[in-house]
């Protein structure tokens, strides 16, 4: 699991990536988009009419435009941890977005806040959206129980993530002797674990790979570049032991090569879970509900 003691992601080092990538995280933003598109698509499947909605880890809001058109009447709120990201959201809103919006006291709200310590009060949200943010958590547990407490009962929790074979192409070339060169990312049952122990209920989920193709090897490490999505691990080395290093690491991708193009995997985790009627109160005491006898008012 992603979250063993052993594993750690710089948090100080993630958030000034995602600042610097700000300016150029949209024009790679691929995957996140079909990502997001596949999101949407389960919503069709879902019934839930979400009075306000929270988009966690909302980077420049790309997706505020798709949550807009589903929900219409819907308030939404997007949280980053990245300042310049949420400036970047503030100004980057479509015109059918401000069409829609037009004559509203303002378009989508925008905190900057820590996944962990959300700035909302309990019960504040009727769906949180998030969309590729939780493989940036070394452990996810924390972030899932702020989740579930700031949606209100009946609330629903629709997300994303990456799964371990993410990248294992690099991670296969790379020499893995000084350093972790990927860094790791949670499983799909590992995340569903973590679902039920922050209280949620029903979680349902699934794993698919997608599969991008580029030129060579400098393409897409100028592609996780500009996302921001370079490795964070705190135990990444600081170097690739020289020339050597990186020519191994291209002959090696190299012999991967399928159709002219290099291979890179995405394992993708998507899945959405409940907040149900609580059986116990904060401090452990039993809920008793009391129903009406057929019949009677």
């Amino acid at each position: 699991m992603a979250g063993e003691a052993d594993f750690a992601l710089d948090r100080k080092l993630l958030i000034r990536r995602f600042g610097r990538a700000a300016a150029s995280c949209d024009e790679v933003a691929v995957l996140a988009r079909e990502v997001a598109r596949r999101m949407d698509e389960r919503l069709e499947y879902i019934r839930i009419d979400p009075k306000r909605i929270l988009d966690l880890g909302c980077g420049t809001g790309a997706d505020f435009d798709a949550l807009g058109r589903r929900f219409p009447s819907a308030q939404r709120v997007g949280a980053d941890f990245a300042l310049p990201m949420l400036a970047r959201a503030r100004g980057s809103r479509s015109l059918l977005d401000r069409l829609r919006t037009l004559g509203r006291p303002q378009g989508p709200s925008l905190a900057c806040a820590d996944a962990a310590a959300l700035p909302f009060a309990r019960g504040s949200m009727s769906l949180v959206w998030s969309n590729l943010m939780l493989n940036w958590l070394a452990d996810p547990l924390p972030a899932l129980r702020e989740m579930h407490r700031v949606l209100e009962v009946d609330g629903m929790l629709m997300f994303s993530s990456l799964g371990p074979d993410t990248l294992r192409e690099l991670r296969a070339a790379l020499p893995a002797a000084r350093g972790e060169r990927v860094h790791r990312f949670i499983d799909m049952h590992d995340l569903g674990d973590a679902l039920v122990q922050a209280g949620f209920s029903d979680p349902v989920m699934d794993m698919e790979v997608l599969t991008l193709t580029y030129a060579d090897l400098d393409e897409l490490l100028r592609d996780l570049r500009l996302s921001g999505c370079a490795n964070a691990s705190t135990a990444r080395p600081r170097g690739l032991s020289g020339k050597g290093g990186w020519e191994a690491a291209r002959q090696a991708l190299e012999a991967m090569r399928t159709d002219g193009r290099l291979p890179a995997t995405f394992e993708i985790v998507q899945g959405h879970a409940w907040k149900a009627q609580p059986k116990t109160t904060e401090d452990g005491r039993s809920v008793i509900r009391f129903q009406p006898r057929p019949g009677k008012s």
